[in-house]
């Protein structure tokens, strides 16, 4: 019985040491880069728009790559352009000229892939798709994280949303591997469970409350957020915010890979890391201009 007992813990510390890990890389890193995120989130002007668009044109690169795996050719040149573009467009006139961008994008990706179809390339009407889509996805709902820091008040909104976000994802990791068991996408990705999506909601409200209560320290009262707005926001993006990783999961497993990039250890590529933010500023930012 002993040596059974002994070989059981022995067989269960194997399996959950590189959880553990994995675990600990990963927060290391996460230290690390907290001191250099919360500098340029705070700064709020050029060195956010610097940081923000070089980190979009990394995701939008990796989005490129996901398909080049399996045989396509998505426009990445044009891709990192038009996110450049609209990343720099929205900084400083939000939506003025977004229909004018988005149009000349559509054209111009347009004749490069008749182009490719003419030099031999079978499949570049579908590598069209792949192109537009990329620059929306990254670029169009990317973007939405500059829209959010540029409003009044930005910092805090855009704080908000993202500690919802954040929130969420570990509420809903710890429950879903402490409780899960309903899946909750079994296809494109088995680890997700119904009582870690719900615990998600309850996280991004918690998480959104709470940045309001230390956002309440030492500050006029007259002067902070309705907590109704703050409580919407977090239950909204924690309750949409997943629709963000499930999609990029979705187009990994299309294409056999594990990651979207291994920007940094532990935690994958830019695309990774930010696929729940793009749908977070997008529904922090629509709130609060409805809501505030």
């Amino acid at each position: 019985m002993s040596m059974l007992s002994a070989r059981g813990v022995t067989d269960k510390s194997r399996i959950l040491s590189p959880r553990i890990e994995m675990l600990l890389r990963r927060a290391a890193i996460a230290l690390l880069l907290i001191p250099f995120m919360t500098w340029v989130i705070a700064d709020g002007e050029w060195l956010f728009l610097t940081g923000l668009a070089f980190v979009l044109s990394l995701a939008v690169l990796e989005f490129a790559s996901l398909f080049r795996h399996v045989g396509r050719r998505p426009a990445a040149p044009l891709m990192v352009v038009g996110v450049l573009v609209i990343s720099i467009s929205r900084f400083f006139t939000q939506f003025d000229y977004d229909a004018l961008i988005v149009g000349t994008f559509c054209i111009v990706a347009m004749a490069w892939h008749v182009r490719e179809f003419e030099l031999g390339v079978e499949h570049a009407g579908s590598d069209f798709t792949l192109t537009v889509s990329g620059f929306i996805y990254v670029g169009w709902v990317g973007s939405y994280l500059i829209l959010l820091r540029r409003l009044p008040d930005g910092l805090t909104w855009f704080l908000i949303a993202l500690s919802a976000i954040w929130f969420a994802d570990i509420a809903a990791y710890i429950v879903g591997n402490a409780i899960g068991s309903h899946r909750l996408a079994p296809r494109t990705s088995p680890k997700k469970s119904w009582e870690g999506y719900l615990a998600g909601i309850v996280g991004g409200l918690l998480g959104a409350m709470l940045f309001l209560k230390m956002l309440s320290i030492g500050s006029d009262p007259a002067a902070r957020p309705e907590i109704s707005v703050i409580m919407i926001i977090g239950a909204v993006v924690g309750m949409l915010g997943p629709l963000g990783d499930l999609g990029i999961s979705m187009l990994k497993r299309e294409v056999g890979l594990k990651d979207t990039g291994a920007l940094l250890p532990g935690h994958g590529g830019a695309l990774d890391r930010m696929d729940s933010w793009f749908w977070a500023a997008l529904i922090g930012f629509h709130l609060v201009v409805f809501l505030a």
